[in-house]
C-alpha cells in the first residue's frame, strides 16, 4: 500500500499507543473479500460466514466477479465486511415487522440500499438517495439486480429533504469522509488526506445531519456511519448531534469476539472496527433515537400516478405474483409496480423529489404490445411460469451479458426469459429467422474470456 500520511501516522500512534504497530501490519496485508447474498434468489452461497450479518459471507480469493452470470443476476453484492454492521444497527434499534419508511441518503453504489431491502418487510419503503448524479446510475443498476419493488430512487441534495418533515422511521447516513479506513483497500486515497481535509469532512456531516434531521419521525432512528479512524468527523459529530437536538444513543449488544471498539464521549456512544482487530476495514458507526414518541402523521398528497389501460393490466397481472398486493402506474409507455401500501407515500415522494426510477420496470408498450422489461426479468415478484425460458450454461450466459449473437435451440417464438442456474438474466425475442438480444447496452460485459477465479 502507499506510504501513510506522517500526521495520520502520529495521530493513530497516539490513540492506538502499543497497538499501532499491529495496526500497520494489518495495512500491509491483504483486504479480506466479502460478499452478502440475495437470500430472496439464494438460500446460500459459498464461503466462511460473517458473524455480524446473516447473509455475509468471506472468499477464500478474489474472482473476476465480473465474469460470473451469478453477480448480473443479483445473486450476491460484493460489500465490505465491516459496513455490513449496519444490519446490528438495525435490527437492535428498529421492529423490522412493521411496514416503515427509510432514507438511505448517500446510497452509491448501493450496497447499504440493498442490505436495508434484504432486511425491510415487503410493504415497507426505502428512499434510496445519490446527489451525485455520474454515481447515480451504478445505484439504479444494483438496485435493479436486487429484484425489490419497495424502493424509490432519488438524487437530491439533502437540504431538499427538509421538504418531509417527520416523514422517516429510519435514515440511515453512511456520511462522505476523509476515508481512513479505506488506505489499505485504496491506497490512492492516502494522497487525498489532510488534517485540512479532515476538519472539512466533519463541518460538511454535521450541515448533512442538520439537513435531515427533522426529516426522522419523533422516536425515529438515524444510524450515522464513516469509513473513517478520526473522532472529530465521528464521536464528536455524534456529541454534537446529541447537544443540538437531544438526540439519544441507543446501546447495542455486539459479540466481544468481533473485536469491535466501543466508543464513548460525553453523552455519546458509537462503535469502530480498525483492521488490526477486526477482520474488515475501517469503519465507524452510531445508532441515534430522535426525542419524542412517533405520532400518525396524516399525509395529504395529489395522486400523480396514471394506471395502464385494462387490457395492458390484465396482462401485466399474468406476470407478476400476487399482483392484488401491486400498485401498477405508467412512466411514459413504460408500466412500473410498487406495494399498493406505497402508493401515497410514493405520490409524496414524487410531488418533492427529483425520482429516477421508482419501483420495479415490468414492461413498455410499443406498437399494441408490450415488451417485458429489463428489471421483471431480475425482479423476486416475476411469476416463473410467465414466459418460457432458456436456460444457459456459464458461457453461454457469459456471451448473452456481452450482447452476442446468441443462438439457443428452441422451436418457439416471442420472448423468452434467459436464465443461469434458474436465475433470471434478462430477455431474448426469438423470431422466425433470427434472435434479438435484449440484454441493455450500457450494461453489456466488455472484458474477454478472463478466467472467473484468481
Amino acid at each position: 500500500m502507499a506510504d501513510l500520511p506522517e500526521v495520520f501516522k502520529s495521530q493513530m500512534q497516539e490513540r492506538l499507543g502499543p497497538a499501532f504497530n499491529l495496526f500497520t501490519q494489518s495495512l500491509q496485508q491483504p483486504s479480506p473479500v466479502s460478499i452478502r447474498y440475495n437470500g430472496k434468489k439464494l438460500s446460500q452461497t459459498r464461503g466462511k460466514e460473517i458473524p455480524w450479518c446473516t447473509t455475509g459471507r468471506y472468499l477464500d480469493g478474489r474472482p473476476v466477479f465480473t465474469l460470473d452470470p451469478l453477480f448480473h443476476a443479483g445473486a450476491y453484492y460484493v460489500q465490505e465486511a465491516s459496513s455490513m454492521l449496519i444490519e446490528q444497527a438495525v435490527t437492535q434499534s428498529i421492529d423490522l415487522k412493521k411496514s416503515i419508511t427509510v432514507l438511505d441518503l448517500c446510497a452509491a453504489p448501493g450496497g447499504k440500499s440493498t442490505h436495508l431491502l434484504s432486511l425491510l418487510s415487503p410493504e415497507s419503503l426505502l428512499i434510496s438517495n445519490e446527489v451525485i448524479r455520474s454515481r447515480a446510475s451504478i445505484l439504479i443498476e444494483n438496485i435493479e439486480k436486487w429484484g425489490r419493488d419497495n424502493v424509490v430512487v432519488t438524487s437530491n441534495d439533502p437540504a431538499d429533504f427538509g421538504r418531509l418533515p417527520e416523514c422517516f422511521d429510519l435514515v440511515l447516513l453512511d456520511a462522505p469522509c476523509s476515508g481512513e479506513g479505506l488506505f489499505r483497500k485504496e491506497p490512492e486515497a492516502t494522497n487525498e488526506w489532510s488534517p485540512k481535509n479532515v476538519d472539512l469532512c466533519s463541518l460538511r456531516q454535521r450541515r448533512i445531519v442538520g439537513d435531515v434531521w427533522d426529516t426522522l419521525k419523533p422516536g425515529g432512528i438515524m444510524i450515522y456511519s464513516t469509513c473513517t479512524y478520526n473522532d472529530m468527523e465521528n464521536i464528536d459529530n455524534v456529541v454534537w448531534l446529541s447537544n443540538q437536538h437531544g438526540a439519544e444513543c441507543v446501546s447495542l449488544q455486539l459479540h466481544p469476539s468481533w473485536g469491535i471498539d466501543v466508543i464513548r464521549k460525553s453523552n455519546a456512544t458509537g462503535y469502530q472496527c480498525f483492521p488490526h482487530k477486526v477482520h474488515g476495514e475501517g469503519f465507524f458507526f452510531a445508532v441515534i433515537r430522535k426525542p419524542g414518541n412517533p405520532g400518525q402523521r396524516k399525509i395529504r398528497t395529489k395522486d400523480l400516478l396514471t394506471a395502464p389501460d385494462r387490457g395492458s393490466a390484465q396482462v401485466i397481472k399474468t406476470w407478476i405474483r400476487n399482483p392484488e398486493g401491486k400498485c401498477l402506474f405508467t412512466h411514459g409507455q413504460q408500466i412500473r409496480m410498487i406495494p399498493d401500501v406505497q402508493k401515497q407515500a410514493l405520490n409524496m415522494v414524487l410531488g418533492e423529489l427529483h425520482v429516477l426510477q421508482a419501483g420495479t420496470g415490468i414492461g413498455e408498450v410499443m406498437k399494441n404490445k408490450i415488451i417485458p422489461d429489463h428489471g421483471l426479468a431480475l425482479s423476486v415478484d416475476r411469476d416463473p411460469g410467465a414466459f418460457p425460458q432458456i436456460s444457459m450454461s456459464e458461457e453461454q450466459a457469459l456471451a448473452f451479458l456481452r450482447k452476442d449473437v446468441v443462438s439457443p435451440s428452441t422451436t418457439s417464438t416471442g420472448f423468452h426469459l434467459v436464465t443461469f442456474q434458474e436465475l433470471g438474466l434478462g430477455w431474448v425475442n426469438v423470431l422466425p429467422n433470427r434472435i434479438n438480444n435484449l440484454y441493455p447496452a450500457a450494461r453489456r460485459i466488455r472484458m474477454g474470456d478472463l478466467p472467473r477465479r484468481s
